[in-house]
């Protein structure tokens, strides 16, 4: 993959394998636009309960209808109102068995994990949903930004960038066609650090992120 492919690793690779994701959770299925019983969210057996849906809906592109239907998705699989990390490593070992899945899950739930407590409410579930799946180019990357800033410092650097590459070949495994050199990760990483960290300062900020891959985007 050349540089070029640099944006389909901050965007693609995050929507793809999240939309995995979505599928096992059963939330894909086509949402119910009929007249739904429920006023607002069902409460009464979550041991977590979500925002109101005005607010959901002021935070987020999706309809009062949609947001009803995710979460009915949502409270299924996770009649707490809460996912865990295994769970999300779970889901990810199911979908790549031919590879380790743990890593970029555990980065994965990272980056929805807003509060930082070790679960992800139904809030953080759709909000980052909705960047994903309806988000401008620029919200996307944002969210891609968050993923790769591993410690939340503002910055992203070779190791964490590397981190997350070697994440990414781990899950797809070693028995990918055509096969995978075991220095690509590092390679790729140091394409990427040529592009976009503009000051040489050993650092990608958000702003270096945003503007090399929408220019790397106009250019292809």
């Amino acid at each position: 993959m050349g540089i070029q492919g640099m944006e389909l690793f901050a965007i693609g690779v995050v929507i793809i394998l999240f939309v995995a994701v979505l599928k096992q959770f059963g939330i894909l299925e086509p949402m119910s636009l009929e007249d739904s019983s429920d006023s607002d969210l069902e409460l009464s057996t979550v041991r977590h309960q979500p925002e109101g849906l005005e607010q959901l809906q002021a935070q987020t592109k999706f309809t009062k209808k949609e947001l009803q239907s995710l979460y009915r998705g949502f409270k299924n699989e996770c009649p707490s109102g809460l996912v865990d990390e295994e769970t999300f490593k779970t889901i990810y070992s199911q979908f790549f068995p031919q590879g380790d899945a743990t890593t970029y899950a555990h980065f994965l739930f990272n980056a929805f994990d807003l509060d930082r407590n070790g679960s992800i409410r139904f809030e953080d579930f759709v909000i980052g949903l909705s960047v994903l799946l309806r988000g401008s180019v620029t919200e996307k990357l944002n969210w891609a930004f968050n993923l790769y800033d591993i410690n939340k410092d503002g910055y992203i650097t070779k190791e964490e960038m590397l981190l997350i590459m070697k994440s990414i070949y781990d899950m797809m495994g070693r028995y990918t066609y055509p096969s995978v050199r075991d220095e690509a990760p590092s390679e790729h990483v140091e394409k990427f650090f040529q592009k976009m960290d503009r000051n040489r300062d050993g650092v990608v900020t958000i702003e270096e992120f945003i503007e090399t891959c929408q220019k790397l985007s106009d250019d292809v």
